[in-house]
């Protein structure tokens, strides 16, 4: 009786824990699914996602194609995703090559698909150097995409406004009758976007380290816009590891330069940043590149504004 008990508590326990997966997996697609009552934008990650959700408003449905906590430099696609941006009105994307599966995504569209949006478009890049990928250097057409250029263009407010207003015109072009609303809420945005480019100018201006060790190369824009040098750990995706002489150079660079912080990011692995930091005798700190949130950042209301003040404290105490 007791082995005929516990088998049947056992089996109980194991349908509840599927039933419980089932419902997980149920939760994610009804996430995905579009509201026939609003305008149906799917993102191709997050900063994209947060925008669009910000000009786009009440009259809205977007979906972010990248789930909370995945790097996104190595994601790509299932076909449930592509039937989902086949159905939507508007797909924005970023059309600088941070997307790798873009191209093929576009070609399973059709004619009377969503409107297309390549938010990138217009943005004055910085080009990547390709000598041992830890420079960045001025180059490359605005909006032009190509091998090299560096894709990490929304850590600039500046930037941003340009990525945002293609985002409007977008949402007028699919759906005009809101076209006032759009407007408001870009302006809305843009000026957000205005006051953290000065809170960032008054505070980075006063800063006397100007010199920044990150895990990867993501932070080029926001370099340029404020005065700083970044020394990356990795190239332009987070999986790109150093070489041995890499590292060195790595060394040599916090030591010439008084560097006190090495600055790493949650979505990938920190090991390398802080064995970095150890051997260096320097500390660490976090500097998100908001390619995605995670799942806590996501649940605590966390948006491109918050993190990127709380990017502007981490640097200002570190650079002091």
């Amino acid at each position: 009786m007791f082995i005929r008990k516990f088998r049947f508590a056992a089996i109980a326990a194991a349908a509840l824990i599927i039933a419980a997966a089932l419902l997980g997996g149920c939760s994610q697609t009804v996430d995905r699914q579009l509201d026939p009552h609003k305008l149906n934008v799917v993102a191709s990650f997050y900063p994209l996602y947060d925008f669009a959700t910000k000009i786009g408003g009440d009259h809205v449905h977007v979906v972010n194609l990248v789930p909370a906590g995945v790097e996104p430099h190595d994601w790509s696609p299932k076909s449930r995703d592509l039937q989902l941006l086949g159905r939507s009105q508007v797909f924005v994307y970023e059309g600088i090559g941070f997307e790798g599966w873009a191209d093929n995504a576009l070609k399973t569209l059709k004619a009377d698909g969503p409107v297309v949006v390549e938010a990138g478009k217009g943005v004055p890049l910085l080009q990547a150097a390709e000598d041992d990928g830890h420079d960045v250097k001025d180059g490359g057409e605005a909006g032009e995409s190509k091998p090299g250029a560096d894709p990490h263009i929304w850590l600039s407010p500046a930037n941003a406004k340009i990525i945002g207003a293609n985002i409007k015109q977008a949402f007028i072009q699919a759906d005009p009758a809101h076209k006032q609303d759009y407007e408001a809420n870009y302006a809305n945005f843009a000026s957000k976007l205005d006051a953290l480019d000065a809170k960032y100018k008054q505070q980075l201006g006063g800063v006397k380290q100007k010199q920044l060790v990150v895990s990867h190369q993501a932070f080029g824009y926001l370099c340029r816009d404020y005065g700083l040098t970044q020394m990356p750990i990795m190239g332009l995706a987070p999986d790109a590891e150093p070489t041995a002489q890499e590292m060195k150079k790595i060394n040599d660079f916090i030591k010439q330069n008084n560097v006190k912080t090495i600055f790493f990011e949650e979505l990938v692995s920190d090991k390398l940043a802080k064995t970095l930091a150890k051997d260096a005798g320097v500390g660490t700190a976090v500097l998100n590149p908001l390619e995605g949130l995670t799942e806590q950042q996501q649940k605590a209301g966390q948006d491109y504004f918050s993190v990127m003040e709380t990017n502007l404290q981490h640097l200002v105490q570190a650079l002091q």
